[in-house]
């Protein structure tokens, strides 16, 4: 065989053995056998999943914090340079909290995912409302294209963000769902609407004012972002009935920020921080005459009504 014939025998080998396969899988004389086979129970259509433990004081008339720890499971979240993922600070982040509430002793406390647990967006702001919550807080932290952003923010809803980077925040949280869960089905769609407006003004206010708090009482505790309270469409936060916020804790893609979220004693002071504006809003709650205005300091009466 001369040197061309050689050349030519070595590109059409391939050829030939790609073309057998292929007659062979089409004809059905071989097949694709897996190695392995993952098998997911699902629940059943509308099937609702189990509600967390509360923890804390007995008495049931005390107010319920509902704490969420986002991602979770097989959804990382964020990542940091130096390995950090979302799911695992957010955990530890929302531990420290409910450590904080339950040991100043005011409140009963839930977890929506205390385990590396993956929930649906819908789920955690719905266990909040069947668990019958004065209060549900997210936690998360944030993620920047630049390096430089760092701070804490906290988040509260609104039809439309409140800026492009808000809007941005609230795309990527909302990537896995579309639907807000609120059924009015059975009400004319009039009464409908003007019922969900009503419920999502007071609600808005209650929430922002919550967000007030967690800046307020964090001052020479945690650094802020330049803008620390922002709105936007989170749909963790789509409830009609129920105060609610996102707090990012800092930029997990900063390593000063990831570097702090990590640290034991840092989480600490972040817990203190949001747990003492928890405390204080429940306390307004139940005592509303004792509030002057929102931007008031709280007196000693106020910060003492949770017993």
């Amino acid at each position: 065989m001369d040197d061309r014939g050689l050349i030519a025998a070595i590109f059409a080998a391939p050829v030939l053995a790609a073309a057998a396969m292929w007659a062979a899988f089409s004809t059905g004389i071989a097949k694709v056998e897996p190695r392995y086979v993952v098998r997911l129970d699902l629940p059943a259509s509308g099937g609702k999943i189990g509600l967390p433990k509360i923890e804390g004081p007995a008495d049931t008339s005390r107010p319920l914090v509902v704490i969420d720890a986002g991602h979770g499971g097989h959804d990382p979240g964020a990542s940091g340079a130096k390995g950090e993922r979302e799911k695992d600070l957010t955990l530890a982040l929302a531990k420290a909290l409910r450590d904080q509430l339950l040991a100043d002793g005011r409140v009963r406390v839930a977890m929506t995912r205390d385990t590396d647990t993956f929930l649906v967006l819908e789920e955690r702001s719905d266990i909040a409302r069947r668990l019958g919550a004065d209060l549900f807080i997210s936690v998360h932290a944030d993620a920047a294209q630049s390096p430089a952003a760092r701070g804490a923010t906290v988040y509260t809803l609104s039809d439309k963000a409140s800026d492009s980077v808000a809007e941005a925040m609230a795309s990527r949280e909302n990537r896995s769902n579309t639907i807000n869960g609120v059924s009015l089905e059975d009400k004319d769609a009039v009464v409908s609407s003007i019922l969900v407006d009503l419920s999502r003004r007071e609600m808005r206010g209650r929430s922002i004012r919550f967000g007030e708090l967690v800046v307020r009482e964090s001052t020479g505790r945690l650094r802020f972002h330049a803008t620390p309270q922002r709105e936007a469409a989170f749909i963790v936060l789509k409830s009609l009935d129920l105060p609610s916020a996102l707090i990012e804790a800092g930029y997990i893609s900063n390593t000063e920020d990831a570097s702090a979220m990590r640290d034991p004693a840092w989480r600490k002071d972040f817990a203190r921080a949001v747990a003492q504006a928890a405390e204080i809003f429940l306390a307004e709650k139940l005592a509303p005459a004792t509030i002057e205005s929102s931007a008031a300091e709280p007196s000693l009466v106020q910060r003492s009504d949770l017993p």
